[in-house]
């Protein structure tokens, strides 16, 4: 009788949400809306949600105030290193040190790294001429810095961040262990007007739900150069960039993807460790910004790109599903509902994610901004294998 009553009550369901009289076309529009949902729900509610309520940082008195070596790669960046080098040599922090190699820059920055080393003893000051770079890219000058560091932990950021904080160092070395030799930071971008940096730094938000929550969950494969830590000791013993020399980017990104697993990697959480970027003013800066992220991302490890993959195009078929059955008036209630409780679970996540990582002024736009930039990615990614690589 028990299994009687559950059959029909599955025969009563499946006609409530796939009714027999529904055209071909109509069926597997409501297949493709049904199981994108589950893939989309599953990344919302079991994935990103664990991150998206992530407390705070945990400090980890065993390595309190161990040494610290900050690393900056500069190429004609006197501006950008004026003004955000003092933020970091100021930094709330008994005993590290700031290498800046100066990758063959034909600017003053020189001459501020002389006037700044008179009052920041711990300022170290690296060369390197372009024409001893074996390879495109900034991976050469970085591994010299790193040659050049003193300390076992190293702190990477770019010459056009600055510290949200001056406990960045403090909460970024914290978050270290005897077991876990790799931090990943968040980098923001500066809030200004236009919708060009609401794109900008609404994308900066989602690549960081996206790899700070799978790091959470133990599978981490990217960090950011803008804020990103990992011993020295790791550097060595994955032979540096070595793996992906002939790959202009991935310093970053790639090294992660190689030398991160999940017993040695932890994230770093909240205002006080973050970074903030000055960000593109063009859109066709942040497409070259856009494409070099893509085209590097193709060398994940499989497992890596399949998730991924499995995001991208779940959130792609369940628009394009929801939309269709919309534009046709079928089951207008039921798909409105998974549509709305879509939206609705994303907004929740955004939200929530937004606090942690210090972010403002994009919850309500953000609905239109992951459609534009999911429509947008596939066409850098096409256009970005035809277009001439920057090398730098």
């Amino acid at each position: 009788m028990g299994l009687h009553i559950a059959l029909m009550h599955f025969k009563h369901m499946k006609e409530i949400l796939l009714p027999e009289n529904l055209s071909l076309v109509a069926q597997i529009g409501l297949y493709t809306l049904y199981v994108s949902a589950v893939f989309q729900f599953i990344f919302l509610w079991v994935i990103f949600i664990r991150f998206a309520f992530f407390t705070k940082n945990i400090p980890i008195d065993e390595n309190a105030h161990e040494a610290v070596s900050v690393i900056i790669v500069a190429k004609n960046e006197y501006q950008n290193l004026k003004r955000n080098l003092p933020k970091i040599l100021n930094q709330d922090y008994p005993n590290f040190e700031v290498i800046l190699v100066n990758h063959a820059s034909e600017d003053d920055t020189e001459y501020l790294i002389r006037e700044l080393s008179n009052d920041h003893p711990n300022l170290k000051y690296v060369v390197v001429q372009d024409n001893i770079n074996f390879f495109s890219g900034k991976k050469f000058p970085l591994s010299v810095g790193i040659k050049s560091a003193k300390n076992d932990i190293l702190l990477l950021t770019d010459a056009d961040c600055y510290p949200d904080s001056d406990q960045w160092i403090s909460e970024m070395n914290a978050q270290f262990t005897h077991k876990k030799d790799i931090v990943l930071g968040y980098g923001a971008y500066e809030e200004r007007k236009g919708i060009i940096n609401k794109i900008i730094r609404y994308d900066s938000l989602r690549v960081g739900i996206m790899y700070l929550s799978l790091a959470r969950w133990g599978m981490p494969y990217m960090g950011v150069g803008r804020n990103l830590a990992y011993r020295k000791s790791v550097f060595f013993k994955q032979n540096g960039f070595q793996a992906h020399y002939h790959i202009p980017s991935g310093d970053d990104d790639l090294f992660v993807n190689s030398a991160a697993n999940s017993k040695n990697t932890s994230i770093a959480i909240g205002k006080n460790c973050r970074s903030v970027s000055t960000p593109k003013i063009s859109f066709s800066d942040w497409y070259y910004q856009k494409k070099r992220h893509l085209t590097t991302g193709k060398h994940y490890k499989t497992a890596h790109l399949f998730v991924l993959g499995l995001w991208d195009i779940s959130t792609i078929l369940f628009f394009f599903a929801a939309i269709f059955l919309l534009s046709i008036q079928v089951q207008i209630i039921i798909t409105s509902v998974i549509l709305g409780l879509r939206v609705f679970s994303q907004l929740i996540v955004t939200k929530k994610t937004m606090l942690l990582l210090g972010e403002k002024k994009l919850l309500l736009f953000s609905p239109l901004l992951e459609i534009f930039i999911l429509m947008v990615n596939p066409i850098v990614s096409i256009f970005g294998v035809f277009t001439k690589k920057r090398k730098w």
